[in-house]
């Protein structure tokens, strides 16, 4: 039931992270691990469900529906809750049919899979999109890609409050930032509206600037704007990786022991590096560096 799902908050632990070229710059970065909230139910997905879960329970709905691609963490964890909450779901998929390690499991945990093609994921943002889907599912609440929106952006704000209340734990008595992945940058305005000014949110866009993140973060966050930065560490565009990236990825696993993937939070950690290498941060920064999950980009 969804009623039950509500009632399931996970925890993640805030860690030192430790990399040589931050020792030599005497950055202090501690890392909030999302990717151990769950094994299934990974990241910043569920933050991002679970006000979606309250809009569904209103409306009375027996399910959720919503879209992404082959790899999608966030179809992985909606299919992932559905199953352990006894919830129907259904996954509006890009492309045309494969099998992957994350649509197999999309299957296995009794999602419901259409293929859209390309063309009809590209009319996911036009209206009337979901009007055939509901009159095929009627009891399912339909969720944007990615858990975006202003339900989406509501429910990551607790991230604040996660990685606040475990401070003490490093001794901080207080930070200088956030620094992150951005791909829908739900999460970013969470953590921004979270903030309210207090602290400045830096978000590493792992999509290209016509992807519309500027503009979705800027209508999410209301008045906060002057509470973040965006920075591009695209690398020339989404899903694109490059020998220095996979590289960068392999030595940092190698000395933090942390998982990380080619898509969004590789991609942020050497955008961080870039800026502290830059000496965009002082000698004594401390930021929080949030692990997004994403980790089915990380399978093969």
């Amino acid at each position: 039931m969804i009623h039950t799902a509500l009632a399931w908050h996970p925890q993640a632990p805030l860690q030192p992270l430790t990399l040589p070229w931050l020792h030599v710059a005497g950055v202090e970065v501690a890392i909030l691990r999302l990717d151990l909230i769950d094994p299934l139910i990974s990241g910043n997905k569920w933050f991002k469900l679970r006000e979606h879960l309250h809009c569904a329970v209103q409306q009375g709905a027996t399910g959720l529906m919503s879209l992404g691609g082959a790899h999608s963490n966030h179809l992985h964890a909606l299919a992932a809750a559905g199953q352990r909450f006894g919830f129907a779901t259904v996954g509006l998929l890009r492309g045309h049919a494969q099998q992957t390690p994350t649509v197999q499991d999309l299957q296995a945990f009794g999602m419901h899979v259409h293929w859209l093609g390309y063309a009809g994921y590209r009319e996911r943002h036009q209206a009337g999109f979901w009007q055939p889907w509901q009159a095929q599912y009627p009891g399912l609440y339909p969720i944007a890609e990615g858990g975006g929106g202003l339900a989406g952006t509501v429910g990551c704000a607790d991230i604040v409050t996660l990685a606040r209340n475990q401070l003490a734990g490093l001794g901080w008595r207080d930070y200088h930032g956030w620094w992150l992945a951005a791909g829908t940058g739900t999460t970013l305005a969470g953590l921004v509206r979270a903030e309210a000014g207090a602290h400045p949110v830096y978000g590493a866009l792992a999509v290209p600037a016509d992807h519309g993140v500027a503009e979705n973060v800027a209508a999410l966050v209301e008045h906060a704007g002057s509470g973040y930065q965006l920075i591009d560490a695209s690398r020339g565009g989404f899903a694109r990786t490059d020998a220095r990236l996979l590289a960068f990825i392999a030595q940092s696993e190698a000395h933090s022991g942390v998982p990380l993937e080619p898509l969004y939070t590789g991609k942020a950690l050497l955008a961080l590096h870039d800026a502290v290498s830059e000496g965009r941060f002082a000698p004594g920064t401390r930021l929080i560096f949030i692990h997004t999950g994403g980790l089915q980009g990380h399978r093969p």
